[in-house]
């Protein structure tokens, strides 16, 4: 089978040969930290590390058109005051940084909101797509009916990126002192991510899945109720997923970190039937749990703890194994449960590789290369997951 043909047996629960053997990605300073330790500089990782092809990106840009201008506004010697392109002010390191902290945001009320944001959400810009004879080109790689590797098209988010925009105590306060205006917000967003949707379909493009960004869980639960998800979020992913189906593409994900299970529920009566990255960090999020509690009509992408990469192999060998059987039950990609930080050895991470392409690869060796756009370092191919 091809990568494309096994990404959708997988997720289909059909029969295939293998599990695809992928990873989330990592930390920028890992590879760095690696080329220490034998990665060889400028090495594409997929083919390193001789893995399936991912995150391979399609359709156009559902955000900010155009962005605000990044601009650096104080060096404060290990760290940095910048405005971000999404207009907000954060503090960040300049090495090893953990997230950046934000310090203001350009989004504050309504007057803020149609002046600056307002204006760069218009569904119909033709920014969101690259330029005529590049969008031709893109469209005839994509359509090729020989293709063997999977496409996702990002289809961004409703809560995550206002989250960002206004900050997270804002937006809380919005929830009750301007429900009109997050409503407004919300509807705006998905009137961009369906016209984008439409036109990328339109040229004949069909994904393997498309994917949400939300980022709204943090250890002990959501950051938005259950009650208010479903008054302000369902009706748009609703109407976003029929699209989607209706054009063929039924395996919708979203990425969100932190304790999904509370909103699992409503994310799976809105149309989006794959969690990840599933993550297990301190609140010990379990894929043999999900499968569990919500059965095949969830399918799981994740879910292997990344902070056991750091440690003994024999703890590595473990959860491979652990693991295991609901790799075999079909409907669960495994992968690190985020990007593989710098604190795990290239040895360690290259061990797992080789024990998860022995169990569940089914004693696969290597992968052969696929001829897909190239993933730059660290970082996901362009139209990935944010």
């Amino acid at each position: 089978m091809n990568p494309r043909e096994r990404f959708h047996a997988t997720l289909h629960y059909l029969p295939r040969d293998r599990c695809p053997i992928m990873d989330f990605g990592f930390w920028s300073e890992t590879l760095v930290v690696w080329r220490e330790q034998g990665y060889p500089e400028g090495a594409d990782p997929d083919e390193f590390f001789g893995m399936d092809p991912q995150w391979i990106g399609c359709g156009g840009e559902v955000g900010l058109r155009p962005t605000f201008e990044e601009r650096v506004i104080e060096d404060r010697g290990e760290s940095e005051v910048v405005r971000q392109t999404d207009g907000v002010i954060v503090e960040r390191g300049k090495f090893l940084g953990s997230i950046p902290r934000h310090l203001d945001h350009s989004l504050k009320d309504r007057d803020t909101w149609e002046r600056h944001y307002q204006p760069r959400l218009m569904p119909d810009d033709p920014n969101r797509f690259p330029p005529s004879a590049e969008w031709r080109l893109k469209v005839e790689e994509l359509t090729r009916p020989d293709r063997e590797y999977p496409v996702f098209l990002n289809v961004g988010s409703l809560y995550g990126l206002p989250r960002n925009w206004f900050g997270l105590e804002r937006i809380s306060e919005l929830v009750y002192d301007d429900r009109k205006l997050l409503e407004e917000i919300v509807e705006t967003l998905a009137d961009v991510i369906v016209s984008v949707i439409e036109t990328t379909c339109a040229a004949g493009i069909r994904p393997e899945a498309a994917n949400f960004w939300e980022d709204m869980c943090y250890r002990s639960g959501p950051l938005l109720s259950p009650k208010v998800f479903r008054e302000l979020l369902v009706p748009q992913y609703k109407r976003i997923t029929s699209v989607l189906h209706r054009h063929g593409v039924d395996i919708v994900f979203v990425d969100c970190d932190g304790k999904v299970d509370d909103l699992t529920p409503l994310w799976l009566e809105a149309g989006v039937n794959m969690m990840f990255p599933i993550e297990v960090g301190t609140w010990n999020a379990d894929v043999v749990e999900f499968r569990r509690r919500f059965g095949k009509d969830l399918r799981l992408m994740g879910g292997v703890d990344k902070r056991i990469l750091a440690g003994p192999k024999e703890g590595i060998a473990r959860e491979i194994e652990r693991l295991a059987p609901v790799v075999e039950e079909g409907g669960f990609i495994p992968t690190p449960d985020h990007r593989v930080p710098p604190d795990v050895p290239l040895s360690n991470y290259i061990f797992y590789l080789e024990e998860a392409k022995r169990i569940w690869g089914k004693g696969l060796s290597n992968i052969r290369p696929t001829s897909i756009p190239v993933r730059s370092g660290a970082t996901l191919a362009a139209g990935a997951l944010p």
